[in-house]
């Protein structure tokens, strides 16, 4: 899947993919859908601090940009999980190397977040 240009984004690429994961929460909302789907609720408790707006919005924009995948569920009570796209587990691999770098060279090795990854070490 390609996630379509934004209008004024860039042409190098860096720019657009900076583009799709800027946000304070993006990384870390890659980081929570990594190791398995979860509900709104779920990802509220996973991300102390987030507020309510800034999760709806990212997540919509998330899906807009073909990463994450919104999936609602003909229940009562209605149920929608949220879940990695291919392209997203492909983000989260290609941004290990950033999160390996970040604990080593600001954190001093140590990782305070633990979230999963698809290496087994994001960072």
């Amino acid at each position: 899947m390609r996630i379509s240009r934004r209008p004024g984004a860039s042409v190098c690429g860096l720019d657009a993919a900076m583009d799709v994961i800027g946000g304070k929460w993006k990384s870390s909302i890659l980081w929570a859908l990594n190791e398995h789907a979860c509900r709104f609720g779920e990802l509220r408790r996973l991300l102390p601090g987030v507020t309510e707006k800034v999760l709806a919005s990212h997540l919509r924009e998330m899906e807009a940009d073909g990463i994450v995948h919104r999936e609602v569920y003909d229940e009562v009570p209605p149920r929608v999980e949220y879940s990695l796209t291919p392209l997203g587990v492909a983000l989260n691999e290609a941004l290990a190397p950033l999160g390996v770098w970040g604990r080593e060279h600001l954190l001093g090795g140590r990782d305070d977040h633990h979230a999963p990854s698809t290496t087994g070490d994001r960072g």
